[in-house]
Protein backbone atom coordinates (compact mmCIF):
# COMPACT_ATOMS: atom_id res chain seq x y z
CA UNK A 1 0.00 0.00 0.00
CA UNK A 2 2.95 2.57 0.74
CA UNK A 3 4.03 2.46 -2.69
CA UNK A 4 0.21 3.50 -3.27
CA UNK A 5 0.61 6.31 -1.31
CA UNK A 6 3.45 9.13 -1.95
CA UNK A 7 1.76 12.06 0.44
CA UNK A 8 2.15 12.19 4.07
CA UNK A 9 0.83 14.11 6.95
CA UNK A 10 -1.44 16.54 6.63
CA UNK A 11 -2.10 17.15 2.47
CA UNK A 12 -4.93 16.33 1.12
CA UNK A 13 -5.34 12.78 -0.10
CA UNK A 14 -9.39 12.96 -0.84
CA UNK A 15 -11.90 15.51 -1.29
CA UNK A 16 -15.25 14.41 -2.03
CA UNK A 17 -18.84 16.01 -1.35
CA UNK A 18 -16.99 18.84 0.53
CA UNK A 19 -15.63 15.95 3.44
CA UNK A 20 -11.15 15.58 2.89
CA UNK A 21 -8.94 12.89 4.52
CA UNK A 22 -5.37 13.74 4.86
CA UNK A 23 -2.39 11.43 3.57
CA UNK A 24 -2.30 10.05 7.09
CA UNK A 25 -5.83 9.67 7.86
CA UNK A 26 -6.22 7.63 5.15
CA UNK A 27 -3.07 5.48 6.05
CA UNK A 28 -4.94 4.87 9.29
CA UNK A 29 -8.00 4.38 7.67
CA UNK A 30 -6.77 1.56 5.34
CA UNK A 31 -4.51 0.29 8.67
CA UNK A 32 -8.20 -0.05 10.96
CA UNK A 33 -10.26 -1.49 7.47
CA UNK A 34 -12.29 -4.56 8.49
CA UNK A 35 -11.63 -6.91 5.33
CA UNK A 36 -13.58 -10.41 5.46
CA UNK A 37 -12.32 -12.99 6.84
CA UNK A 38 -10.03 -15.57 4.72
CA UNK A 39 -7.25 -15.37 2.53
CA UNK A 40 -9.31 -15.80 -0.84
CA UNK A 41 -10.42 -12.76 -2.68
CA UNK A 42 -13.09 -10.02 -1.28
CA UNK A 43 -15.59 -8.08 -3.57
CA UNK A 44 -15.35 -4.13 -3.34
CA UNK A 45 -18.71 -2.64 -4.73
CA UNK A 46 -18.19 0.37 -7.05
CA UNK A 47 -21.21 2.05 -6.53
CA UNK A 48 -20.06 2.67 -2.75
CA UNK A 49 -18.91 5.97 -1.74
CA UNK A 50 -15.01 6.62 -3.17
CA UNK A 51 -13.22 7.23 -0.05
CA UNK A 52 -14.52 3.90 0.92
CA UNK A 53 -13.73 2.10 -2.16
CA UNK A 54 -10.67 3.63 -1.93
CA UNK A 55 -10.04 2.46 1.72
CA UNK A 56 -11.06 -1.32 1.00
CA UNK A 57 -9.03 -1.70 -2.30
CA UNK A 58 -5.64 -0.68 -0.65
CA UNK A 59 -6.39 -2.69 2.46
CA UNK A 60 -6.82 -5.29 0.54
CA UNK A 61 -3.38 -4.81 -1.57
CA UNK A 62 -1.80 -4.11 1.66
CA UNK A 63 -3.05 -7.43 3.48
CA UNK A 64 -1.90 -9.62 0.39
CA UNK A 65 -6.15 -10.46 -0.41
CA UNK A 66 -6.84 -10.38 -4.11
CA UNK A 67 -9.53 -7.29 -4.61
CA UNK A 68 -12.21 -7.24 -7.21
CA UNK A 69 -13.69 -3.83 -8.18
CA UNK A 70 -17.60 -4.36 -9.69
CA UNK A 71 -19.34 -7.06 -10.02
CA UNK A 72 -21.46 -8.84 -7.63
CA UNK A 73 -20.65 -11.96 -5.01
CA UNK A 74 -21.26 -14.38 -8.16
CA UNK A 75 -18.08 -12.32 -9.84
CA UNK A 76 -16.12 -12.72 -6.84
CA UNK A 77 -16.73 -16.25 -6.36
CA UNK A 78 -16.07 -16.76 -10.30
CA UNK A 79 -12.63 -15.31 -9.49
CA UNK A 80 -11.66 -17.41 -6.20
CA UNK A 81 -12.56 -20.72 -8.21
CA UNK A 82 -10.16 -19.61 -11.38
CA UNK A 83 -7.92 -17.00 -10.03
CA UNK A 84 -4.29 -16.27 -12.61
CA UNK A 85 -1.60 -16.71 -10.40
CA UNK A 86 -0.23 -13.30 -8.91
CA UNK A 87 -3.75 -12.08 -9.21
CA UNK A 88 -4.00 -8.66 -6.67
CA UNK A 89 -6.38 -6.60 -8.43
CA UNK A 90 -9.33 -7.57 -10.78
CA UNK A 91 -11.67 -5.35 -12.31
CA UNK A 92 -15.42 -6.48 -13.65
CA UNK A 93 -15.47 -5.08 -17.37
CA UNK A 94 -18.72 -3.45 -18.22
CA UNK A 95 -18.12 -3.63 -21.69
CA UNK A 96 -17.79 -7.41 -22.28
CA UNK A 97 -19.19 -10.13 -21.62
CA UNK A 98 -18.58 -14.22 -21.69
CA UNK A 99 -21.13 -16.53 -22.84
CA UNK A 100 -23.35 -16.94 -19.76
CA UNK A 101 -24.01 -12.90 -19.96
CA UNK A 102 -21.56 -12.48 -16.72
CA UNK A 103 -18.90 -9.53 -16.78
CA UNK A 104 -15.66 -10.51 -18.03
CA UNK A 105 -12.67 -9.93 -14.91
CA UNK A 106 -9.60 -8.73 -15.50
CA UNK A 107 -6.74 -9.37 -13.24
CA UNK A 108 -3.79 -7.98 -12.97
CA UNK A 109 -0.41 -7.16 -10.40
CA UNK A 110 -0.39 -4.02 -8.48
CA UNK A 111 2.94 -3.65 -10.24
CA UNK A 112 1.28 -4.03 -13.42
CA UNK A 113 -0.65 -0.39 -13.24
CA UNK A 114 2.40 0.99 -10.58
CA UNK A 115 4.62 0.54 -12.86
CA UNK A 116 2.81 3.33 -15.30
CA UNK A 117 2.61 6.08 -12.78
CA UNK A 118 5.75 8.04 -13.51
CA UNK A 119 5.71 8.04 -17.10
CA UNK A 120 1.69 9.05 -16.91
CA UNK A 121 2.93 12.34 -14.48
CA UNK A 122 5.54 13.68 -16.60
CA UNK A 123 3.88 13.03 -19.57
CA UNK A 124 0.77 15.03 -18.69
CA UNK A 125 2.65 17.03 -16.36
CA UNK A 126 0.66 16.23 -12.74
CA UNK A 127 2.36 16.70 -9.75
CA UNK A 128 1.55 16.33 -5.74
CA UNK A 129 0.26 19.88 -5.90
CA UNK A 130 -2.61 18.95 -8.38
CA UNK A 131 -6.04 18.47 -7.55
CA UNK A 132 -7.22 15.82 -9.96
CA UNK A 133 -11.02 15.39 -10.50
CA UNK A 134 -12.11 11.82 -11.07
CA UNK A 135 -14.98 12.04 -13.62
CA UNK A 136 -16.60 8.69 -13.60
CA UNK A 137 -17.34 5.43 -11.26
CA UNK A 138 -14.25 3.77 -9.84
CA UNK A 139 -15.63 0.69 -11.69
CA UNK A 140 -14.52 1.68 -14.72
CA UNK A 141 -10.33 1.06 -14.72
CA UNK A 142 -9.35 4.14 -16.65
CA UNK A 143 -10.80 6.60 -13.22
CA UNK A 144 -10.28 3.46 -10.47
CA UNK A 145 -6.58 4.07 -12.15
CA UNK A 146 -6.86 7.84 -12.38
CA UNK A 147 -7.46 7.90 -8.42
CA UNK A 148 -4.82 5.52 -7.50
CA UNK A 149 -2.44 6.84 -9.70
CA UNK A 150 -3.10 10.30 -7.88
CA UNK A 151 -2.26 9.64 -4.66
CA UNK A 152 0.78 7.33 -6.04
CA UNK A 153 2.32 11.03 -7.08
CA UNK A 154 0.81 12.39 -3.63
CA UNK A 155 -1.44 14.42 -5.06
CA UNK A 156 -5.02 15.10 -4.02
CA UNK A 157 -8.34 12.98 -5.64
CA UNK A 158 -11.61 15.22 -5.98
CA UNK A 159 -14.77 15.59 -7.37
CA UNK A 160 -14.96 19.19 -7.51
CA UNK A 161 -14.26 20.20 -11.19
CA UNK A 162 -14.31 23.70 -10.58
CA UNK A 163 -11.12 23.66 -8.17
CA UNK A 164 -9.54 20.72 -10.02
CA UNK A 165 -6.10 21.54 -11.98
CA UNK A 166 -6.47 18.20 -13.78
CA UNK A 167 -9.57 16.04 -14.55
CA UNK A 168 -9.36 12.52 -16.13
CA UNK A 169 -12.76 11.95 -18.63
CA UNK A 170 -14.03 10.52 -21.83
CA UNK A 171 -14.55 12.61 -24.76
CA UNK A 172 -18.14 12.91 -24.55
CA UNK A 173 -17.97 13.84 -20.25
CA UNK A 174 -15.15 16.40 -21.46
CA UNK A 175 -17.86 17.72 -24.39
CA UNK A 176 -20.42 18.20 -21.60
CA UNK A 177 -18.18 19.51 -19.27
CA UNK A 178 -16.46 22.15 -21.27
CA UNK A 179 -20.31 23.41 -23.14
CA UNK A 180 -21.23 23.63 -18.78
CA UNK A 181 -17.98 25.48 -18.34
CA UNK A 182 -16.99 24.00 -15.40
CA UNK A 183 -13.23 23.70 -16.17
CA UNK A 184 -10.82 26.38 -15.44
CA UNK A 185 -8.30 27.93 -18.08
CA UNK A 186 -5.26 25.77 -17.52
CA UNK A 187 -6.52 22.70 -16.67
CA UNK A 188 -5.21 19.31 -17.61
CA UNK A 189 -7.61 17.06 -19.27
CA UNK A 190 -6.61 13.21 -19.59
CA UNK A 191 -8.58 12.22 -22.12
CA UNK A 192 -9.23 8.57 -23.10
CA UNK A 193 -12.24 6.05 -24.26
CA UNK A 194 -12.87 7.28 -27.59
CA UNK A 195 -11.28 9.16 -30.48
CA UNK A 196 -11.39 12.22 -29.32
CA UNK A 197 -13.91 14.41 -31.86
CA UNK A 198 -12.11 17.66 -33.36
CA UNK A 199 -15.17 19.87 -32.72
CA UNK A 200 -14.19 18.84 -28.86
CA UNK A 201 -10.54 19.71 -29.34
CA UNK A 202 -11.29 23.02 -30.54
CA UNK A 203 -13.99 23.73 -27.84
CA UNK A 204 -11.00 23.02 -24.98
CA UNK A 205 -8.04 24.58 -26.92
CA UNK A 206 -10.25 28.00 -27.41
CA UNK A 207 -10.70 27.56 -23.16
CA UNK A 208 -7.27 26.87 -22.72
CA UNK A 209 -7.96 23.21 -21.21
CA UNK A 210 -4.21 21.15 -22.03
CA UNK A 211 -5.48 18.14 -23.49
CA UNK A 212 -3.44 14.95 -23.09
CA UNK A 213 -5.23 12.01 -25.10
CA UNK A 214 -3.95 8.51 -24.80
CA UNK A 215 -5.40 4.98 -25.84
CA UNK A 216 -5.57 2.07 -23.88
CA UNK A 217 -7.48 -0.89 -22.29
CA UNK A 218 -8.63 -2.56 -19.47
CA UNK A 219 -6.76 -5.64 -19.97
CA UNK A 220 -3.52 -3.59 -21.82
CA UNK A 221 -3.50 -0.75 -19.57
CA UNK A 222 -1.77 2.32 -21.32
CA UNK A 223 -1.00 1.44 -24.97
CA UNK A 224 -0.50 4.98 -27.18
CA UNK A 225 -0.61 8.46 -26.04
CA UNK A 226 -0.30 11.67 -27.77
CA UNK A 227 1.57 13.85 -25.53
CA UNK A 228 1.23 17.34 -23.60
CA UNK A 229 -1.16 18.70 -26.21
CA UNK A 230 -2.53 15.94 -27.69
CA UNK A 231 -2.05 15.13 -31.69
CA UNK A 232 -5.05 15.88 -34.67
CA UNK A 233 -3.85 12.63 -36.63
CA UNK A 234 -2.37 10.17 -34.35
CA UNK A 235 -0.74 9.15 -30.95
CA UNK A 236 2.49 7.64 -30.26
CA UNK A 237 3.55 4.61 -28.24
CA UNK A 238 3.06 5.23 -24.60
CA UNK A 239 6.72 5.03 -22.90
CA UNK A 240 7.69 1.17 -22.11
CA UNK A 241 5.14 0.19 -24.68
CA UNK A 242 6.75 -1.62 -27.62
CA UNK A 243 3.55 -1.95 -30.41
CA UNK A 244 2.82 -4.84 -33.13
CA UNK A 245 0.36 -4.21 -36.35
CA UNK A 246 -0.70 -7.18 -37.63
CA UNK A 247 -3.04 -7.88 -41.18
CA UNK A 248 -6.31 -9.39 -40.15
CA UNK A 249 -9.49 -9.18 -42.56
CA UNK A 250 -10.48 -5.91 -41.38
CA UNK A 251 -7.48 -4.36 -41.90
CA UNK A 252 -4.45 -4.24 -39.38
CA UNK A 253 -4.64 -5.26 -35.68
CA UNK A 254 -2.88 -3.75 -33.17
CA UNK A 255 -0.78 -5.62 -30.90
CA UNK A 256 1.00 -4.65 -27.42
CA UNK A 257 4.19 -5.64 -25.31
CA UNK A 258 4.78 -3.72 -21.90
CA UNK A 259 5.39 -4.10 -18.35
CA UNK A 260 1.73 -2.57 -18.25
CA UNK A 261 -0.44 -5.88 -19.55
CA UNK A 262 -2.81 -7.41 -17.41
CA UNK A 263 -2.40 -11.29 -15.97
CA UNK A 264 -5.68 -12.77 -17.71
CA UNK A 265 -9.49 -12.25 -17.93
CA UNK A 266 -11.60 -14.79 -16.12
CA UNK A 267 -14.30 -16.25 -18.10
CA UNK A 268 -11.84 -15.88 -21.42
CA UNK A 269 -8.38 -15.61 -22.29
CA UNK A 270 -5.97 -12.57 -23.01
CA UNK A 271 -5.20 -12.70 -26.41
CA UNK A 272 -1.22 -13.53 -25.78
CA UNK A 273 1.34 -14.39 -28.12
CA UNK A 274 4.54 -16.27 -26.82
CA UNK A 275 6.46 -13.23 -27.57
CA UNK A 276 4.52 -11.51 -24.83
CA UNK A 277 2.42 -9.35 -26.97
CA UNK A 278 -1.40 -9.19 -26.57
CA UNK A 279 -4.34 -7.54 -28.16
CA UNK A 280 -7.85 -6.77 -27.46
CA UNK A 281 -8.98 -7.09 -31.33
CA UNK A 282 -8.48 -2.95 -31.91
CA UNK A 283 -7.65 -1.79 -35.30
CA UNK A 284 -5.10 0.61 -36.58
CA UNK A 285 -3.46 2.69 -39.13
CA UNK A 286 -0.22 4.79 -39.59
CA UNK A 287 -1.22 8.43 -40.45
CA UNK A 288 1.13 10.21 -42.96
CA UNK A 289 3.31 11.63 -40.63
CA UNK A 290 4.26 8.20 -38.58
CA UNK A 291 1.54 8.23 -35.51
CA UNK A 292 -0.99 5.95 -35.21
CA UNK A 293 -4.55 6.13 -35.15
CA UNK A 294 -6.50 3.96 -33.67
CA UNK A 295 -10.05 2.80 -35.67
CA UNK A 296 -12.10 0.69 -33.06
CA UNK A 297 -11.99 -2.89 -32.60
CA UNK A 298 -12.42 -5.23 -35.26
CA UNK A 299 -15.33 -6.67 -33.77
CA UNK A 300 -17.42 -3.45 -34.65
CA UNK A 301 -16.73 -3.68 -38.18
CA UNK A 302 -19.73 -3.76 -40.71
CA UNK A 303 -19.56 -5.90 -43.36
CA UNK A 304 -22.08 -4.32 -46.06
CA UNK A 305 -22.43 -5.23 -49.61
CA UNK A 306 -19.40 -7.07 -49.32
CA UNK A 307 -17.42 -4.02 -48.24
CA UNK A 308 -15.68 -3.48 -44.79
CA UNK A 309 -16.79 -0.27 -42.38
CA UNK A 310 -15.72 0.44 -39.21
CA UNK A 311 -18.42 1.90 -36.87
CA UNK A 312 -15.61 4.58 -35.54
CA UNK A 313 -15.14 6.11 -38.50
CA UNK A 314 -18.54 7.05 -39.43
CA UNK A 315 -19.48 7.90 -35.90
CA UNK A 316 -16.67 10.48 -36.25
CA UNK A 317 -18.53 12.02 -39.30
CA UNK A 318 -21.81 12.12 -37.70
CA UNK A 319 -20.45 13.92 -34.15
CA UNK A 320 -18.87 16.51 -36.19
CA UNK A 321 -22.03 17.47 -38.03
CA UNK A 322 -23.94 20.63 -36.52
CA UNK A 323 -26.56 19.39 -33.43
CA UNK A 324 -24.76 16.05 -32.91
CA UNK A 325 -23.99 15.71 -29.40
CA UNK A 326 -22.80 12.13 -29.50
CA UNK A 327 -23.59 9.16 -31.95
CA UNK A 328 -23.14 5.21 -32.14
CA UNK A 329 -22.97 3.06 -35.06
CA UNK A 330 -23.89 -0.87 -35.77
CA UNK A 331 -24.90 -2.79 -38.00
CA UNK A 332 -28.33 -4.88 -37.98
CA UNK A 333 -28.73 -8.60 -40.36
CA UNK A 334 -30.03 -7.51 -43.95
CA UNK A 335 -31.06 -9.88 -46.77
CA UNK A 336 -29.48 -7.53 -49.43
CA UNK A 337 -27.11 -6.31 -47.77
CA UNK A 338 -25.51 -8.70 -45.32
CA UNK A 339 -25.72 -5.85 -42.40
CA UNK A 340 -27.07 -2.27 -42.97
CA UNK A 341 -25.78 0.44 -41.30
CA UNK A 342 -28.07 2.02 -38.53
CA UNK A 343 -27.59 5.22 -36.27
CA UNK A 344 -28.51 6.56 -32.70
CA UNK A 345 -27.62 10.06 -32.72
CA UNK A 346 -28.10 12.00 -29.22
CA UNK A 347 -29.63 15.79 -30.81
CA UNK A 348 -29.27 19.22 -29.91
CA UNK A 349 -32.81 20.70 -28.63
CA UNK A 350 -34.48 21.53 -31.84
CA UNK A 351 -32.50 19.95 -34.14
CA UNK A 352 -34.80 17.33 -36.50
CA UNK A 353 -33.20 13.88 -37.40
CA UNK A 354 -33.96 14.29 -40.95
CA UNK A 355 -31.31 17.55 -41.04
CA UNK A 356 -28.98 15.49 -39.56
CA UNK A 357 -29.71 12.74 -42.16
CA UNK A 358 -29.42 14.59 -45.33
CA UNK A 359 -26.53 16.66 -44.11
CA UNK A 360 -24.73 12.85 -43.85
CA UNK A 361 -25.85 12.30 -46.82
CA UNK A 362 -23.56 15.00 -48.18
CA UNK A 363 -20.51 13.70 -45.79
CA UNK A 364 -20.53 9.93 -46.33
CA UNK A 365 -19.93 7.80 -49.49
CA UNK A 366 -23.03 5.19 -50.03
CA UNK A 367 -21.77 2.19 -48.29
CA UNK A 368 -21.06 4.38 -44.70
CA UNK A 369 -24.32 6.07 -45.07
CA UNK A 370 -26.63 4.79 -42.11
CA UNK A 371 -30.01 3.09 -43.74
CA UNK A 372 -32.00 3.59 -40.48
CA UNK A 373 -32.00 6.11 -37.95
CA UNK A 374 -33.18 6.52 -34.10
CA UNK A 375 -33.25 9.87 -32.40
CA UNK A 376 -32.37 9.19 -28.41
CA UNK A 377 -29.77 8.34 -25.56
CA UNK A 378 -26.95 6.36 -26.23
CA UNK A 379 -26.80 3.52 -23.88
CA UNK A 380 -23.45 3.12 -22.31
CA UNK A 381 -20.90 1.06 -20.29
CA UNK A 382 -19.92 2.20 -17.13
CA UNK A 383 -16.81 4.27 -18.32
CA UNK A 384 -19.27 6.00 -20.37
CA UNK A 385 -18.34 4.22 -23.65
CA UNK A 386 -21.15 3.83 -26.16
CA UNK A 387 -22.95 0.39 -25.74
CA UNK A 388 -23.08 -0.93 -29.44
CA UNK A 389 -23.95 -4.81 -28.17
CA UNK A 390 -26.87 -3.36 -26.41
CA UNK A 391 -27.71 -0.70 -28.99
CA UNK A 392 -27.62 -3.48 -31.70
CA UNK A 393 -29.87 -6.22 -29.38
CA UNK A 394 -32.57 -3.45 -28.99
CA UNK A 395 -32.46 -2.12 -32.50
CA UNK A 396 -33.10 -6.10 -33.83
CA UNK A 397 -35.60 -7.19 -31.20
CA UNK A 398 -37.64 -3.92 -32.15
CA UNK A 399 -37.11 -2.50 -28.58
CA UNK A 400 -35.68 0.71 -30.40
CA UNK A 401 -39.02 0.66 -32.07
CA UNK A 402 -38.63 1.05 -36.20
CA UNK A 403 -36.09 3.84 -36.67
CA UNK A 404 -36.53 6.18 -39.66
CA UNK A 405 -35.64 4.81 -42.29
CA UNK A 406 -33.95 6.59 -45.60
CA UNK A 407 -35.25 6.26 -49.11
CA UNK A 408 -33.80 2.67 -50.04
CA UNK A 409 -34.81 1.50 -53.61
CA UNK A 410 -32.94 -0.51 -55.77
CA UNK A 411 -30.68 2.18 -57.36
CA UNK A 412 -29.21 3.28 -54.60
CA UNK A 413 -29.03 -0.56 -53.20
CA UNK A 414 -26.81 -0.64 -56.71
CA UNK A 415 -24.77 2.24 -56.08
CA UNK A 416 -23.77 0.44 -52.15
CA UNK A 417 -22.87 -2.49 -53.70
CA UNK A 418 -20.89 -0.85 -56.43
CA UNK A 419 -18.59 1.44 -53.88
CA UNK A 420 -15.45 -0.97 -52.88
CA UNK A 421 -15.01 0.81 -49.47
CA UNK A 422 -15.66 4.19 -47.58
CA UNK A 423 -12.89 6.68 -49.41
CA UNK A 424 -11.49 3.71 -51.33
CA UNK A 425 -8.85 5.84 -53.52
CA UNK A 426 -7.00 7.72 -50.26
CA UNK A 427 -7.75 5.05 -47.85
CA UNK A 428 -4.15 3.03 -47.00
CA UNK A 429 -6.07 0.23 -44.67
CA UNK A 430 -6.13 -3.80 -46.56
CA UNK A 431 -9.72 -4.24 -47.13
CA UNK A 432 -11.46 -8.01 -47.50
CA UNK A 433 -10.83 -8.63 -50.64
CA UNK A 434 -6.93 -7.45 -51.08
CA UNK A 435 -5.81 -7.78 -47.23
CA UNK A 436 -2.38 -9.89 -47.12
CA UNK A 437 -3.28 -12.78 -45.06
CA UNK A 438 -1.49 -13.19 -42.11
CA UNK A 439 -0.06 -16.69 -43.08
CA UNK A 440 3.24 -17.08 -40.87
CA UNK A 441 2.36 -14.49 -38.38
CA UNK A 442 2.82 -14.92 -35.14
CA UNK A 443 -0.59 -15.58 -33.01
Amino acid sequence: MTDWLGGTGDRIALSFGGRTVRYDELARAVGDAELPAGDGPIGCRADGHPTTVLVTVLAALERGRPVLVGGDRHDVERLAADPPPGTELALASSGSTTVDGRPRIIARTSASWLASAPALAELAGLGADDRIAITGPLAASMHLYGALHALSIGASVTDDLATATAVHATPTRLARLLDAGTLAAGTTAVVAGAALPERVRAAADARGIRLVEYYGAAELSFVLAGGRVGSATGLTAFPGVEIDLRPVDAGLELWARSPYLALDVVGGRLRRDADGFATVGDLAERTGDGLLRVLGRGEAAITTAGATVLAEDVEAHLVALPGVRDAAVVGEPHDLLGERVVALVELEPGVALRAVADAARASLSPVELPRRWFAGTLPRTASGKPARGVLRDEIVTGRRGTGHPLPFDSATASAVAATPGPTASADPRPRPTDAPRPDGARP
